[in-house]
C-alpha cells in the first residue's frame, strides 16, 4: 500500500491563472497581449489562497486591463504552461470580452502600471511576440476559438 505524502502549500512552487482574452474585430478574432518590460504575456496573476483559479484570472484581467465583461463562451477548459521560472506553473481560461478599451491600471504595490503596453494581436501575430513556454496555450486557444 502506497502511502501519500502531504507537502506544505508554502513548499509548493507558485501557481498563477490568466485569461487568453478574445475580441471580434472586423476583421476576425484577435486576443489581448501585454507586455512588462521585454515580456510579452496574457493577463495573469497568482492565485490568492482565497479564491479559486478562475476567480482569480477575472482578478487580474481586471487589475490590468479594467476589463470586467468577460463572457467564458469556452467554459471552464483550460491549458496550463509546462513548469517555467523555479517550477512555476500558469493556468489559463479563454473568454471573450464585450469592449477593446484596455486601460493599464495602476498597481498599488508599483506604484504604475504593471506592463508598459498592450496590443490586440492576431494568432500569427501573437506567435511572434509571445514567449515559447505560451506556445501551447495559443496553439489550445485557436483551436477552441477557430472550432466554436
Amino acid at each position: 500500500m502506497r502511502q501519500r505524502i502531504e507537502i506544505p502549500g508554502d513548499l509548493l512552487p507558485p501557481k498563477s491563472a490568466g485569461v487568453v482574452v478574445m475580441r471580434r474585430f472586423p476583421n476576425g478574432w484577435r486576443c489581448l497581449v501585454l507586455r512588462a518590460y521585454r515580456n510579452w504575456d496574457f493577463p495573469k496573476g497568482l492565485i490568492e489562497d482565497d479564491e479559486g483559479p478562475q476567480e482569480a484570472a477575472r482578478r487580474e484581467v481586471w487589475e490590468e486591463t479594467s476589463l470586467a465583461d468577460l463572457r467564458f463562451n469556452w467554459g471552464d477548459e483550460y491549458k496550463e504552461t509546462l513548469p517555467y521560472a523555479g517550477g512555476k506553473v500558469s493556468r489559463y481560461y479563454i473568454a471573450e470580452s464585450a469592449g477593446d478599451t484596455v486601460k493599464l491600471r495602476i498597481s498599488e504595490e508599483l506604484g504604475r502600471p504593471e506592463h508598459d503596453e498592450f496590443r490586440w494581436v492576431s494568432f500569427d501575430d501573437a506567435e511572434d511576440v509571445l514567449p515559447p513556454r505560451l506556445a501551447i496555450v495559443l496553439d489550445w486557444a485557436r483551436q477552441m476559438v477557430e472550432d466554436s
